[in-house]
């Protein structure tokens, strides 16, 4: 079977603005930006390289579409969103080309997305250790977590603050339970708040005994 021969057609998009539809031998082929479209002309010959340069801008701006779809609902670190679209099957290197887009936009930014989610997990009562291990997760850049976490507890924050505070709540909630059980309970709830070390341990003393 072979491809599409010649370029019928070339329209605006009504609901992509920037974006032109491409007609191939009378029928809808694909839609590329303007950018892409400008060299096109009516009746032009789709050689196989035309086809894989228009197939390849097509796979992109399909790509940059969900890529703004998602974000419209919230915000997403680039890794983990390029790995969500390549699993709803968009090709890799359509993916990259979206997102180097969203990024050179301003959609996409990873220094923006750690520092808002350090501050509101840390709102939440998620310690350091956890936020960092739940962004890393999220292919996040090390050094760009570390500078988050670090504006978040400068050096002279008082560290022993939450977890003191999590395990009084906590303890409040377990009711009258035997010490050492009260204890174990209280270093795990810690540990899965992202406490552990000396700073769990201080706090569940001062807690517990």
């Amino acid at each position: 079977m072979t491809g599409p021969e010649r370029i019928t057609a070339l329209e605006p998009d009504p609901r992509r603005p920037g974006c032109i539809r491409v007609y191939a031998d009378g029928q809808p082929y694909c839609t590329v930006p303007e950018s892409v479209a400008a060299g096109l002309a009516l009746d032009r010959p789709l050689d196989p390289a035309l086809l894989a340069r228009l197939d390849a801008a097509a796979d992109a701006e399909a790509a940059f579409r969900s890529v703004v779809r998602a974000l419209e609902r919230r915000a997403y670190a680039r890794v983990d969103l390029g790995r969500r679209l390549v699993r709803r099957g968009h090709p890799r290197e359509a993916v990259e080309a979206a997102l180097d887009r969203a990024a050179a936009a301003g959609l996409v930014d990873d220094v923006r997305f750690t520092t808002h989610y350090v501050q509101t997990r840390a709102a939440r009562g998620r310690g350091p250790a956890r936020i960092a291990r739940d962004l890393m997760l999220l292919g996040l850049a090390r050094a760009t977590i570390d500078r988050a976490i670090a504006d978040e507890w400068p050096p002279d924050t008082d560290r022993a603050a939450m977890p003191r505070a999590l395990a009084a709540r906590r303890a409040g909630q377990l009711g009258g339970l035997p010490r050492p059980v009260l204890r174990r309970r209280l270093l795990a709830y810690l540990a899965r708040r992202g406490f552990s070390g000396r700073e769990a341990l201080d706090a569940v003393r001062e807690v517990a005994g």
